[in-house]
């Protein structure tokens, strides 16, 4: 291996995010509708009888398919497959950031707006019920804040005779934000509610 090698071999390339191949990416739609002559916000509630987070507030969305040629198809693909939508009635405004998560996963959301969504027929298996929030609630009633801190736990048999400070090393810890909305009778937190936040602060500005 020489330098001319390394230099042809790297100088072209494009960075992205380190480990990137090992995380399973997501892609979700935040749906404004107009209803009675105002902007609202449209969730679901997870189906009852799905294995993980039933019951739990949600926007449409889901894993990243090969066949997906990007995350914004992906966000309208499984809009439409939940809702029972065609494509033709979602529209994409604009991308939000996406975030990487701690626990392997890259969350791409991006805000829409549903025509006509009085015609909706929620995939049964998938979705136990939509509602809808007036996006001036979330706009007047910000979120409660509450912090989950994580700490390094390592395995039993990590070699802290190698690293100095050994059992007593000062491992850098970290927290996250998790934020409650309340509307009526539902509870809108994690992920969900960190979209919302994400948008409400971007269209306060």
């Amino acid at each position: 291996m020489d330098l001319e090698k390394i230099k042809s071999t790297l100088q072209n390339r494009v960075p992205t995010i380190w480990g990137t191949q090992n995380f399973i990416k997501y892609a979700v739609l935040l749906p404004i509708i107009k209803k009675e002559n105002e902007l609202h916000l449209m969730l679901e509630v997870r189906a009852l009888s799905l294995r993980r987070q039933p019951g739990e507030i949600c926007f449409p969305g889901g894993k990243m398919d090969s066949g997906d040629k990007n995350e914004q198809y992906t966000a309208i693909r499984e809009t439409s497959e939940e809702l029972g939508i065609s494509t033709e009635r979602i529209s994409i405004i604009a991308p939000l950031d996406y975030s990487v998560s701690p626990f392997g996963t890259i969350i791409y959301p991006f805000v829409g707006f549903i025509s006509e969504h009085e015609k909706l027929h929620p995939n049964s298996s998938e979705v136990e019920e939509v509602f809808t929030v007036p996006l001036s609630h979330f706009l007047s009633n910000p979120p409660d804040c509450f912090k989950v801190h994580f700490k390094a736990a390592p395995e039993e048999n990590f070699p802290y005779e190698h690293i100095r400070g050994g059992e007593k090393y000062n491992w850098q810890t970290r927290h996250m934000d998790e934020y409650f909305y309340y509307y009526q009778d539902h509870v809108i937190w994690g992920l969900t509610a960190s979209i919302i936040k994400q948008f409400v602060d971007l269209i306060k500005q």
